[in-house]
């Protein structure tokens, strides 16, 4: 069974067990752009929120180009971290100026 999380015409879906997906791939996505950025450790728990924001960021820039398809597990790791990549950029643009 399968249950829409955004609206009947959202292409997120939400299958049993996905929820695990999720994580793997927050977790995936945070440590990576950590890794790309040489930002500062956050943690196992902030890697996954980090993840999960960003592949709710890239999958609305994704989406604004038209880009669905997404193939795959590896293709949701990559969408997901170029949206924390984003994320973590803005973070850091907003912060505090470096001296």
């Amino acid at each position: 069974m399968l249950v829409s999380v955004l609206s009947p015409q959202s292409s997120v879906l939400l299958e049993p067990g996905g929820i695990l997906a999720w994580i793997v791939v927050g977790l995936l996505a945070g440590w990576l752009a950590g890794l790309i950025t040489r930002a500062k450790g956050f943690g196992c728990f902030g890697n996954i929120v980090i993840g999960l924001l960003g592949a709710a960021i890239g999958g609305v820039l994704f989406s604004l180009f038209g880009i669905t398809d997404r193939a795959g597990f590896w293709g949701s790791v990559a969408v997901a971290t170029l949206g924390a990549i984003i994320l973590l950029a803005l973070a850091r643009a907003a912060g505090r100026p470096r001296r």
